[in-house]
């Protein structure tokens, strides 16, 4: 996106952030998180050459996109996109704002020592670990293996962040739900500094039952799922001690048949784009963009910011999605600057609305929050508006 275009949007612009920036804003800044097996080659030289534009976030995956007697093979090809990279920024290569938060999701605490003893200096390179089927058994052992490395690592390195992914079946089941939550909550309170946030991993609760949702339904339509992700935004949701939660991954990047109606309106891409974007809309609808923009509305509304996506074409719609209208933040900055003790309620400056400054605080802080990250769209301006123009092909398989 050129400067122009940029300020044609944008009424605030995005900040820059690496695997630097402090936790609350890097928290929400994971985003669209796209997934790569550890054994997907060119890894280094994508992002160098800036293949996937828009993304900020790649989980390199050693666990299950990587076949059981490939996992010495995945480690060694750990070992060498992260040297490479590295290589790439020694150089000048590669600048920092052109690298994407990198993890590394990994498959038991025991593999994950051993990585950070192999890696030595490589995992500075690294934002954080994502912990796979994360319960109380794993919990402690993978936090220690993060803080013991925090506490010994040169000052000038960045700190290892854990994203614990709640997966299992104690967590799904109803009737072990709660307590596992519990103690789940107990071990991430403990090590409340190194936990970046909490991912939802629905694939593996759908495994369970047998399930796997059509791509013209979201994750809410699918019953045990969305009990369990309910119980799962109670516990680690609540704002005296909140944890940036993310939604579960999206996996459809194409679509043969509809059943129902598309979920995308002509209206906004029309107006937006013109006679292009009708064609970019039916684009969207093809490719089930429709389907997982409205998972992440949903996501959304729920309190959940944050995606794991399988494929290039979602980067943009995600990302766009997450963009605060100005609306939202009109609303966000009033409530804040007026929570001084001297009123309790007041009209909205878009006249549409009542805003409560004690129950609506909360809400304005995460909005604000939000909007450092993916910036403040002008009055005028729809999120469509962010979408690619002319969007292209992707020739991108996922497990390759």
């Amino acid at each position: 996106m050129s400067l122009e275009e940029e300020d044609t949007l944008f009424f605030s612009s995005p900040v820059s952030f690496n695997h630097r920036t402090s936790k609350d804003l890097l928290a929400y800044a994971v985003g669209a998180a796209l997934y790569m097996p550890a054994t997907r080659t060119h890894i280094a030289d994508d992002i160098m050459n800036g293949k996937h534009e828009g993304l900020t976030t790649i989980i390199i995956d050693l666990e299950d996109a990587v076949g059981d007697d490939q996992v010495e093979f995945a480690e060694q090809c750990l070992v060498q996109h992260l040297t490479q990279l590295m290589t790439y920024m020694e150089t000048g290569m590669l600048s920092q704002d052109q690298m994407p938060l990198l993890f590394a999701r990994v498959r038991s605490p025991q593999q994950l020592e051993r990585l950070i003893d192999t890696l030595g200096e490589l995992v500075s390179m690294l934002t954080g670990v994502a912990l796979p089927k994360f319960c109380v058994g794993n919990g402690r052992a993978y936090f220690d293996q993060i803080r013991s490395y925090n506490q010994r690592k040169p000052d000038h390195y960045p700190v290892l962040y854990g994203m614990p992914i709640l997966e299992t079946a104690s967590i799904i089941y109803r009737e072990t739900r709660w307590e596992t939550l519990l103690g789940l909550r107990n071990i991430l309170d403990e090590n409340v500094e190194y936990v970046l946030n909490v991912r939802i991993g629905a694939t593996d609760f759908s495994s369970l039952f047998g399930l796997r949702r059509s791509p013209e339904l979201t994750i809410y339509d699918i019953a045990t799922i969305r009990d369990c992700i309910s119980d799962i935004i109670n516990l680690f949701g609540r704002m005296d001690k909140p944890y940036v939660i993310s939604g579960p991954v999206w996996e459809y990047f194409s679509q043969r048949e509809r059943v129902f109606k598309p979920q995308l309106r002509q209206t906004p891409f029309e107006e937006t784009l013109g006679k292009s974007g009708l064609h970019l809309r039916m684009k969207y609808i093809t490719n089930t963009m429709d389907g997982l923009m409205r998972e992440v509305m949903m996501d959304k509304e729920n309190g959940i910011v944050g995606k794991t996506i399988i494929h290039p074409s979602h980067i943009k719609p995600v990302q766009a999605m997450y963009v605060v209208t100005h609306e939202e933040y009109s609303d966000a900055q009033d409530i804040i600057a007026r929570n001084d003790g001297s009123l309790g309620v007041f009209k909205s400056n878009y006249y549409n609305k009542m805003n409560e400054i004690k129950p609506h605080l909360s809400w304005a802080n995460r909005i604000l929050i939000r909007s450092q990250i993916y910036g403040v769209l002008h009055e005028q301006q729809h999120f469509v508006g962010l979408l690619p123009k002319h969007e292209q092909q992707h020739n991108y398989v996922p497990n390759s």
